[in-house]
This record gives structure tokens, sequence and C-alpha cells, in this order.
């Protein structure tokens, strides 16, 4: 395991995925990240690369070459080596091998830093295109938080608090592909309630969030976290069912639709970086 700390707050991560796997503040010793309990989910805070969610059929066509990738990739399972390291920053990468190249015909690098300031990490995906030819993919987070945070209680004494929605549109998941059919969802006052029925049909998707901010607050508790995400154009909220966590996820890119055509080219979401060329995005979540 390899942490980082300041004078806030402690974080741990695995080279298995570049993980991140406890973020713990320090004055009051609160953990905030889920257990990572394999009797219902066994990850913690798992990349999503080079797809983000299912494909149709588990495969996917370029140049009329049929390939086959699981859902959510191939990164999160990959070992990525440990390239830059500080005490308050750390940046784990990935590149294509013989075997990724198998199931993802493409030369690239993926870097994952993780950086401490105060109460705050920041995670930054760093793409960058390795090979000659334009490098297409799709890229994710899926950090899981612990709901609830306090000794003494339940979930559903906690909300999510949207920054800039009212309402919230949501597509339906059907045999892990992204149905036309959408839920609306009320909001008061920007709160959304955590129970645990929200999250029995799947994960709720999102392709025309507003917020760029979600905290996780209990007017029980005067702990949360804010979590700050920016040229994100998809969200997925998401928890295992009946388990005591909450994921908020970030995407550039989203599960095949089910009229997809299978075409890596054309999936919604997807990326197309130049040659040589370099790409970010970063999240950040605040404990307070």
């Amino acid at each position: 395991m390899i942490s980082l700390e300041n004078t806030k707050i402690h974080a741990s991560f695995s080279s298995k995925g570049g993980e991140l796997q406890s973020l713990r503040h320090k004055e009051t010793n609160l953990e905030y990240l889920w257990s990572g309990n394999p009797d219902y989910w066994g990850k913690f805070s798992p990349i999503l690369f080079p797809i983000v969610g299912g494909l149709k059929n588990n495969t996917y066509y370029f140049r009329d070459e049929a390939f086959t990738l699981p859902r959510h990739g191939l990164a999160r399972d990959r070992e990525f080596k440990l390239s830059q390291i500080s005490e308050t920053e750390i940046l784990f990468t990935l590149e294509q091998d013989e075997e990724s190249l198998k199931v993802y015909p493409f030369e690239f690098r993926l870097g994952l830093r993780y950086t401490l300031s105060e109460d705050t990490l920041s995670c930054t995906y760093e793409v960058t295109n390795t090979g000659n030819q334009a490098l297409w993919f799709s890229i994710g987070g899926h950090p899981a938080f612990a709901v609830p945070l306090k000794d003494g209680l339940t979930y559903d004494d906690y909300y999510l608090q949207f920054n800039k929605d009212h309402q919230l549109i949501s597509n339906k998941i059907k045999q892990d592909l992204i149905d036309d059919e959408t839920d609306i969802i009320g909001l008061t006052d920007g709160k959304l309630p955590l129970k645990h029925e929200l999250f029995y049909e799947d994960a709720l998707v999102f392709k025309n969030l507003k917020s760029d901010s979600i905290s996780l607050k209990s007017d029980a508790d005067a702990h949360g976290l804010e979590f700050q995400f920016r040229n994100f154009p998809f969200f997925g909220i998401w928890s295992a069912k009946d388990a005591d966590f909450v994921c908020l996820e970030p995407w550039c890119g989203i599960a095949d639709g089910i009229h997809h055509q299978q075409k890596l080219e054309e999936k919604e979401g997807i990326i197309s970086l130049p040659p040589k060329a370099e790409w970010t995005r970063q999240w950040q979540v605040t404990c307070f």
C-alpha cells in the first residue's frame, strides 16, 4: 500500500489499477471512502478506461475487426507503474503492452495523478497518444464514499446536494446498455435524499447534468464531503444493493446505447486524440 499525507488528510493507494483505497481525515480519524467489502462490491475507486460502462455484446468494431472488452475496460485490473512520488503527490502510469493490444489496438500512456492540498484530494487523468494514429477512448471515475459517515446514523440520514440542478433526468439501463427511456427525479432545494431503493435497478445515469459540484451531507452530521468536477459530459450515481456507500462517477464517455451499431468511432461520448497529443481532466473531493 502506498500513502500520501499532509497536515489534514491521509490517503492510501494500490498499484493495481492505480486505485485510491482510503481517504481519512487525520483530526477526526474519519474514513470517507468505502471499505471495499467484497460481500457487496470489492472495489474502492476504480478507473474506467478505455470504455465507460458496457459494450453491446461486450464487443466493438474498429476498422472492421471485432474486439472484446469487459464492462469499464481493462485499466482497473492492471498493474500500474509508480512513476513519481512526493509527500503530497503521486503519479501512476499504464502503457499498452502485448496483451492490451489484442483487445485495444492503440498505443497510449494513462496517468493517474493524485495530489493533496489542505482537506482536498485531487485526481487528474492524463492521457497521452504515444502512437501514430488517432487514439479513441473514454474515461471515467468510480469513487465510492462511505454512508453513513457517523456511527449511529443510517443511509437514509444523508442526502446529495447538487449545486445547479433542480431536477434530474436519468436514462434507464437495460442489460447494461443505455435506454432511450428516462425518469425524472424531482429535487427539493437541490437535494436528493439517499435511500437504498434508488439503486435497485442499477445506476442513475445523467447526460444533461448542470451541476459541477455534488455534496454528501446530513442534517444529523456536521461531517460530509464536496465532490467537484468540470468538463465531464456524463455522470453516474450508484451503489450495490443495500450497501453502505454511494459512488459519484464523472464520465467522459458512457455505456453503449441499445441502438448502437458497435463501431468504436461512432460510440457516444468517445474521444479522438491526435497522435502525440495530451488530454487531461480532474475531479476533487474535499472532506469536512
